[in-house]
Formats: C-alpha cells, sequence, structure tokens
C-alpha cells in the first residue's frame, strides 16, 4: 500500500506539475485517450478527495473501495477522507478516456474555520466507492460550476479573501451533494427497501440461530458486512426511509424477539437473555426495561393478567 501524505506528492505520484497551493488543488481532467499499462496498486491519502469523474476503459477494470467493483462508465463524485483506502487492479493493457475534476484538501487547509469540524458531518465521508453519488446532466452541470469557479480562485493571486471564497465553495458543494444523495435515496427506493428487506431476514437468522453459545449482539458492522454495503451509507438509507439509525432498528428487533420468547415459551429470564447474545441476564433485564419500561418478569406477568 502506498501512503500519499501531501498533496505536492499526489501530484509527483500522478505526474501532474506541482500544485499552485500546498494544502489545496484543483484539477481538471480534460478528455484524455491513454494506454494503461498493467497494473494493480493500493494506497490513500492524508487529505481529502473529491473526484467527478467519467472513465471509460476498453475492457472491465476492477476498482474497489472496500470490497466492492464500480464502474466509472457514469457521471459520479465520489469521496475519500484521510486514511480511507483504495485498491485498483487492472488485468491487462488498454486504452482509456478520462474526463472529470479533482479537488484535493488538506485538512490543514481548513485551520481555524468552522468546516474544520462539519466536514466529516457528511455521512458520505464514509460511503464505499460503489456508493457514490450518480449525477443528472443537470446535478452535473451545476457541479462543474462550483468545480470552475474554485479553479477561478485557486489560480487568481492570493489575497487575505481567498480562502474564505473557497471554502464557501466547498461547501457550497458539499451541501449540493448532500441534497443530490436524498434525491438518490427516492430514485433508488426500490433498491433501498429491498435492502431493508434483507436486513429484516438477517436479523431473524441471528436471533433465530441456534449457535449462540458465542454472546453478542449483532453490530453495525456485522449488518452492513451482510448487507455489502457501508456502515454510513447503511445509517443515511435506514434514517432516510424509516427516521431511525442501524442500532435502533438492531435493537427494535432484539425486543420484538424478546416479547416473542417471553410469550410463547416456558423458557427463564436467563434461558432467553443467553439465547438472544446477552453474557448476563441482568444486563437483558436492564436493556428491557429501558425500551418498554417493564422488567422482562414483568412484561410475562402482564400477558396473564385479565
Amino acid at each position: 500500500m502506498k501512503r500519499i501524505k501531501t498533496i505536492s506528492e499526489f501530484h509527483k505520484f500522478r505526474q501532474l506539475p506541482a500544485p499552485e497551493h500546498p494544502l489545496i488543488s484543483i484539477i481538471e481532467i480534460n478528455i484524455v485517450r491513454q494506454t494503461t499499462p498493467i497494473v494493480s496498486e493500493s494506497w490513500c491519502y492524508d487529505f481529502y478527495a473529491i473526484g467527478m469523474k467519467r472513465v471509460s476503459f476498453s475492457s472491465p477494470i476492477k476498482f474497489k473501495y472496500g470490497q466492492q467493483p464500480y464502474d466509472f462508465n457514469e457521471g459520479i463524485l465520489s469521496f475519500v477522507a484521510p486514511n480511507q483506502l483504495l485498491s485498483l487492479s487492472i488485468d491487462s493493457a488498454q486504452e482509456t478516456t478520462q474526463s472529470g475534476w479533482i479537488l484535493l484538501i488538506h485538512p490543514d487547509f481548513l485551520w481555524n474555520n468552522a468546516l474544520a469540524k462539519s466536514i466529516r458531518n457528511y455521512d458520505f465521508w464514509d460511503y464505499s466507492v460503489h456508493e457514490s453519488l450518480f449525477l443528472s446532466a443537470k446535478e452535473e452541470a451545476t457541479l462543474i460550476q462550483i468545480f470552475r469557479n474554485i479553479q477561478q480562485e485557486y489560480q487568481a493571486n492570493i489575497d487575505r479573501f481567498s480562502k474564505q471564497i473557497i471554502i464557501a465553495q466547498i461547501e457550497s458543494l458539499l451541501s449540493y451533494t448532500d441534497r443530490y444523495y436524498h434525491r438518490q435515496f427516492i430514485t433508488r427506493e426500490k433498491s433501498s427497501h429491498q435492502l431493508l428487506e434483507k436486513l429484516e431476514i438477517i436479523l431473524e437468522e441471528y436471533f433465530n440461530c441456534e449457535k449462540l453459545g458465542t454472546p453478542g449482539l449483532p453490530t453495525v458492522q456485522y449488518i452492513s458486512e451482510a448487507l455489502h454495503i457501508s456502515p454510513g451509507y447503511l445509517r443515511s438509507m435506514l434514517k432516510y426511509l424509516t427516521g431511525q439509525n442501524t442500532q435502533q432498528l438492531i435493537h427494535d428487533k432484539l425486543i420484538e424477539k424478546a416479547k416473542e420468547k417471553l410469550s410463547i415459551t416456558e423458557s427463564s429470564i436467563s434461558e432467553i437473555a443467553y439465547s438472544l447474545g446477552f453474557e448476563h441476564p441482568q444486563s437483558f433485564t436492564k436493556f428491557f426495561k429501558s425500551k418498554t419500561n417493564k422488567s422482562p418478569l414483568a412484561f410475562r406477568q402482564s400477558l396473564n393478567s385479565p
């Protein structure tokens, strides 16, 4: 794995002219045809990278973020935060056609600005490449104009206003992206609901599993890996569809299964606790009461009340 610590290193790595600013760079990829040699590499950055690209390959390419391949032939916007791993694998020499923009932002550029903290509040930094934003022609045009605005300021003579103007454009880019991702959740509602159905099946199978000699509740990471999507994308999708995050849905399912076992079995509270993945019955009792305002025993007794 290659670690690229500075924006200058990135420019050298990609054989680009030196950046005009050490902490920020904007690169326009004009339509370029080139032959790509056989390559397989992994890398991560110490800075933020926003890419809006169209890349067409003469034969299939494997570009992975996490474990999922991604096709660049459509107009897309992807986000890479510091320390995130990317990998590229091309099986044979082939011709590529590339166009788009790359914006690189070192965290130090945002120092002493509110965006330094708020930039990571956007969920899409944690999305995988296959969860990138697919843009309509109108959306793409809007974002291209923002990239051009940044480029114009970046190439102008630096003065005391330059940094704040560029940051304002970055904030606009992030806000539009947030809007467009919500649009994508709507236009892909069918596939999103299919993921929700799969989530229900995964939780049902987990809590029905007879091998719970291994204690532990299903984690967000376990669920996202089973669905083959990133935890961040899963969180955003569930928030849109249900108003709840992944942890809340796991807890809701857990309470549902607990009530079912308390209602239709004669298992003791301890047995039910262990069967649901709790290591200690007291933890199960505390959890159940926090969600229902009743202890498991009180809930079971209420079922027999007239």
